[in-house]
């Protein structure tokens, strides 16, 4: 009986620990764990009052999962602009509606297709896949040729299971034919983004190679490169719409000593026809004949299915989207869950209507307590606080079986994904699993992290309205994560804080920095790739921040398709005393071009708005150094013939200061040059007449002002004689008006993705 009376009591025990929040049956805290609190919170105060981080706005929320109890908060509650913690959100939204063994599905049938092979029309029915790429098209081809294709009069590319809408609100806020900001498509390929390889010709002088990937007759090419004898690359990429092709235009010049061959990727606009034009030149290679055109349409009642290419299992797809912070997959997410849940055709505000539902229903955040109104966090689009995503973090976590899959797709701190470079030294490697979110002014931090002392964490730490570089607010939420994951150790979280300090010391005689340096910058000039490990290791490990921007520059020359080496170069390299001022004392020891300053023109070259704002920096940074304005004058020119019309919006954001520097170095250079056609000044007529007029007028200004340099530039020094170099320069306009304000918390960055993955 008594055997009997334990059973029950202990199945009764069982389902209400079932019922119970994670951690409620927990016992009260140790003195011990009770003094490591005190020592976290000590710590994550301390942080807190960094300058960088004092003057923003941070909302932190930490808690444990094992008792429930929360660690830290402050300003938990304040809805913040998250970025692309948004897509923790997203992803658990569609783990949970569509199940992590959820596979797309992309359909292929034909139309009267006779014995022979012939067929009059090749139907592709297009179900949203965002992980359609060239090579699984060979497969593809493969198969239609073992099914019996072999002539095709014409390919109709069906995507109607998403509405037309292909761009989501906050994408309208920013103009740019970046990788990231690819469109959606229920037909897309490639992440809706192509790669443009250029390769020097012959020999200086001749023109240089520009290769699409994948090929087809969706392109048309335009190729103003030159081959150049300088060793550094100046290479501007753009891509536009032109009705059902994509036009691409390459200008600049590629260095012949250079050799082999590099890449951009850039976005295209119309994905069906991208798809299907891609298609037909695989079938053509492959030896089956493409007669007619390919076109949009709606596939045929009558038309048979003679083969289904299924995607890889969601939780596959969901690693893509959260490693590599896919913008391109979270909204094609965010159209399946709408199609799949609310009826096709998919479109941004049905998929916004099913995460509601989840958040409610499920996690328990009520509608209208958070903004969302896109699935990858991408501009001034979204709201969350820090205690909602913390919520949604400690709920995905006890939701078995999806747990492992969720936390599986988040980057791990040291390891992969976007936490690749960061945390290392700490006992947050391997420990710590976190979503990262980067936009201009907001920086965020989010995920789960396990303690030296073996204690679970969920945590959610988002920072907005920075003003200047990104690289000491990223500094501070490491610190943070670093002193939960450090808690219980022997050292404790404040020394873990302290050994990733904001920032680092200058160290050592110049002559012993130098050589320093030029070990690394030797090995960044190998542009080998199996330096990266190296590379790696000594960027962690060192503290002079001079000697840390220039591994970072080696880290981006060794593999400048890695969008993450860019975005070291960019965090590491500054234009202050420490870095910029101490690099050009390097250089005069080394007698070299000042180390960092050409891969930052190359970034800026290819149109990268941070870069550009970088450059004109280092213009105002340059003083009486008439070495280094000789320096940044040829860059502002290099970087005004290939992205002319970035330049002019930089000017328009940089600091007075700053912008009147470089205008009087981009005069110089525009005078050596001695072209009136140079392409700066088209560009610049050509924004005289923008639909902005706050961009209308301060073009005006800048026409007149630089127009007045160039004169000044010209004119003959008492020792010259008059012997002056001549530029035609377009005259009038008034003085540049000041840089607009920033908005709050929400302009995006132009982020340094080489390759498609936000």
């Amino acid at each position: 009986m008594q055997v009997h009376r334990a059973r029950h009591l202990l199945a009764a025990s069982a389902i209400v620990s079932l019922l119970l929040p994670l951690g409620s049956l927990a016992a009260p805290p140790s003195a011990e764990k009770r003094a490591d609190r005190e020592a976290l919170r000590a710590a994550l105060l301390a942080v807190l009052q960094r300058p960088s981080l004092k003057v923003s706005r941070v909302g932190v929320h930490m808690q444990s999962l094992d008792d429930g109890s929360v660690v830290f908060t402050h300003n938990a509650d304040e809805l913040l602009n998250p970025a692309s913690n948004v897509k923790l959100v997203t992803s658990a939204a569609a783990l949970a509606v569509l199940g992590s063994e959820f596979r797309y599905e992309t359909e292929f049938l034909v139309d009267g297709m006779s014995a022979e092979g012939k067929v009059k029309t090749l139907y592709v029915r297009g179900k949203g896949d965002p992980s359609v790429t060239t090579e699984r098209l060979w497969g593809v081809a493969s198969e239609l040729w073992h099914a019996g294709v072999r002539d095709v009069g014409e390919i109709v590319v069906d995507d109607s299971w998403f509405d037309m809408e292909r761009t989501p609100p906050g994408y309208d806020q920013e103009d740019s034919d970046r990788a990231y900001m690819a469109p959606t498509g229920a037909l897309s390929l490639n992440w809706n983004a192509v790669a443009i390889y250029v390769r020097p010709g012959s020999g200086p002088g001749a023109k240089g190679i520009v290769e699409m990937e994948p090929p087809s007759d969706y392109f048309i090419v335009e190729n103003q490169l030159s081959t150049g004898a300088r060793r550094a690359r100046r290479v501007s990429v753009t891509s536009d719409p032109a009705g059902a092709q994509q036009k691409i235009v390459v200008r600049g010049q590629v260095p012949a000593e250079r050799g082999g061959a590099t890449s951009q990727w850039k976005k295209i606009d119309n994905p069906p026809m991208y798809f299907g034009q891609t298609l037909k030149q695989i079938l053509n290679t492959r030896g089956m004949k493409v007669r007619g055109r390919v076109r949009q349409g709606l596939t045929s009642s009558s038309a048979r299915m003679v083969y289904v290419a299924q995607s890889d299992t969601f939780d596959v797809l969901l690693k893509r989207l959260n490693k590599l912070s896919s913008n391109f997959v979270a909204e094609q997410l965010l159209k399946t869950m709408g199609a799949e849940g609310r009826g096709a055709p998919g479109s941004f505000g049905k998929g916004v209507e099913v995460v509601e539902q989840f958040l409610e229903r499920e996690v328990g955040i009520a509608r209208g307590t958070y903004v969302m109104k896109n699935g990858s966090g991408l501009n001034d689009a979204n709201r969350f606080s820090a205690a909602q995503l913390n919520k949604l973090l400690r709920y995905m976590y006890g939701r078995f079986p999806l747990a492992p899959e969720y936390l599986s797709s988040v980057p791990i701190a040291g390891k992969d994904g976007t936490l690749k470079y960061r945390f290392e030294g700490s006992d947050a490697v391997g420990r710590l699993r976190a979503k990262t979110g980067t936009l201009e002014g907001v920086s965020a931090l989010s995920g789960y992290v396990t303690s030296a002392g073996g204690e679970h964490f969920s945590f959610s730490m988002m920072v907005n309205d920075f003003a200047g570089r990104a690289g000491p607010i990223v500094a501070g939420l490491d610190a943070l994560g670093a002193a939960v994951a450090a808690t219980g150790s022997s050292l404790g979280p404040s020394s873990a804080v302290a050994a990733l300090a904001e920032g680092g010391k200058a160290s050592g005689a110049i002559d012993d920095v130098a050589a320093r340096i030029k070990t690394y910058l030797d090995l960044g000039r190998q542009r080998d790739s199996r330096n990266l490990g190296f590379l790696r290791t000594a960027w962690r490990s060192e503290r002079d921040p001079a000697v840390r921007a220039v591994l970072a520059e080696s880290l981006y020359q060794s593999n400048p398709h890695d969008y993450l080496g860019a975005r070291t170069l960019l965090d590491s390299y500054s234009a202050g005393n420490d870095v910029y001022g101490r690099l050009r004392e390097v250089a005069r020891v080394l007698s070299v071009e000042v180390p960092g300053v050409t891969s930052m023109v190359e970034l800026a070259a290819s149109g990268n708005t941070e870069a550009l704002a970088r450059v004109l920096e280092l213009a105002g940074a340059t003083g009486a150094d008439g070495q280094a304005q000789a320096e940044l004058s040829v860059a502002l020119g290099e970087v005004a013939r290939t992205a002319p019309e970035a330049l002019v919006v930089a000017l328009r954001s940089a600091l007075p200061a700053d912008r009147d520097a470089a205008t009087t170095l981009l005069a110089r250079s525009l005078v050596e040059a001695g072209q009136g056609d140079h392409p700066f000044w088209k560009s610049l007529r050509r924004m005289l007449g923008a639909a902005d007029p706050q961009v209308a007028a301060f073009a005006k200004g800048l026409d007149s002002t630089l127009s007045q340099k160039v004169a000044e530039a010209k004119a003959p020094r008492p020792s010259e004689g008059g012997g002056a170099v001549q530029v035609v320069a377009p005259a009038g306009g008034t003085p540049p008006p000041p840089p607009p304000p920033r908005p709050t918390g929400s302009a995006p960055e132009a982020r340094t993705e080489t390759r498609p993955g936000g």
